[in-house]
């Protein structure tokens, strides 16, 4: 009844990826590879949950 109530998941994971790829971003343009890498593979894990809700 109260659908548009609730905040649909794959919106708040897509935030959750845009935001850790800029901070790999970041990481990277400052030389922090350990960081940068660390970040691109939290942010494939969550792509991942994403695709699975697709």
């Amino acid at each position: 009844m109260f659908k548009f109530l609730k905040k649909d998941p794959k919106e708040k994971l897509n935030k959750q990826y845009l935001e850790t790829l800029e901070k790999a971003m970041n990481a990277q343009r400052n030389g922090d590879i350990k960081s940068y890498s660390t970040l691109t593979a939290d942010a494939e894990k969550i792509l991942q949950k994403i695709n699975e809700l697709k």
